[in-house]
This record gives C-alpha cells, sequence and structure tokens, in this order.
C-alpha cells in the first residue's frame, strides 16, 4: 500500500424518491470508471449504519466524499462541494434521531459515528440541487427528474478532480480549502 490516504467516495440516497438517488446514480458511473489505488467507490443507498461504521473505522488523513441530493435554494441540477464544519456537529439528542431506518441523512449519520465513539474523517459533500426529493411517499418515484439527470456526468467529473486534488495534497503535504461555487 502507498502513503496516499484512503479515499471513500460514498453514494447515499433512496432510489425510490426520485432526486434523491443523485447520489446513488453518480457512484454506479463511478464503478466503471478506473478508480485510482488507494480509493474505494461505493453505493450505501439508504443504509447509514454501514456508512456511520465505515466512517467511524476511518483515521486521520482519509477522506470521505459523500455524493447526495442536497437542497440549498439553488436551480434544479446546480452542483457544489461542501466542507462541513465537524466541529460544530452536536450530538443527536436520542438514538432516534440520529437513526432512520427508511434514509440516510448524512448530518445524522455523521452524528452517529461520534455517538459510536468514532471520530468523522475529513468530509466533502459534493451535492446537487434536487427538483423534488418525495414526490409521493406513498408511491415513490423511479428515476432522476431531467435537471438532476443532466448534472450526473459533470457529478462523476467533479469527484475525479476531487480525488486527483486529494491524492496530489498527500504528495505535496499541503491541504487546500474547497471553494462553494455559486
Amino acid at each position: 500500500m502507498t502513503d496516499r490516504p484512503r479515499i471513500l467516495v460514498a453514494g447515499v440516497g433512496n432510489i425510490f424518491l426520485g432526486d434523491d438517488a443523485f447520489g446513488v446514480e453518480v457512484v454506479q458511473r463511478l464503478l466503471r470508471r478506473p478508480i485510482p489505488e488507494g480509493v474505494r467507490v461505493k453505493d450505501f443507498g439508504i443504509r447509514g449504519f454501514d456508512l456511520a461504521y465505515t466512517l467511524s473505522a476511518m483515521t486521520d488523513g482519509e477522506v470521505a466524499v459523500l455524493v447526495d441530493a442536497l437542497p440549498r435554494g439553488e436551480p434544479p441540477g446546480t452542483l457544489y462541494v461542501l466542507e462541513p464544519d465537524l466541529g460544530a456537529l452536536g450530538e443527536p439528542g436520542t438514538a432516534d434521531e440520529a437513526i432512520d431506518t427508511h434514509g440516510m441523512n448524512p448530518l445524522r449519520v455523521l452524528q452517529l459515528v461520534k455517538a459510536l465513539g468514532g471520530q468523522p474523517p475529513r468530509v466533502l459533500v459534493l451535492g446537487c440541487e434536487p427538483a423534488s426529493l418525495a414526490p409521493d411517499l406513498d408511491e415513490g418515484q423511479m428515476g432522476l427528474s431531467e435537471p438532476v439527470q443532466v448534472a450526473v456526468e459533470p457529478a462523476v467529473e467533479m469527484v475525479e478532480s476531487l480525488v486527483a486534488r486529494l491524492l496530489a495534497e498527500d504528495q505535496t503535504g499541503t491541504r487546500s480549502g474547497v471553494t462553494v461555487p455559486g
């Protein structure tokens, strides 16, 4: 194994809730492309426990890139990269608040990592503004809206660029901040 950091690219989302499947779709496309050494790409779907345990096992110097639909009030399909302040994360009030068996809220997953006694690694979030996350909870909706579908390939390229930059940071020993587009 090289001395490069281990990087986890985690797709999250529910394929039955329209644009919530964005992260899953991006990761599925990434899995069909060459993956650099030291990088793990995985579709976590709505398995928040699995993601929490994976993150809690990561060590200092490792990085998680979470790919998810994330509403921020921008036009649907808008992509952005965020680096959350993990120091301001806080703890869940109760176990029920940290655990959602029918979905995955990345903030709650990170709180669960802390509740499990772990410390989340450096986390970057590649988000896409959804057109709709829950069109009809009784029937669901398969497939992404047109603007989010159009954003998938640029998101794949953004993940590849982020991974290349993270690998280069490790080789130079410098860590650059993340610029949030828009």
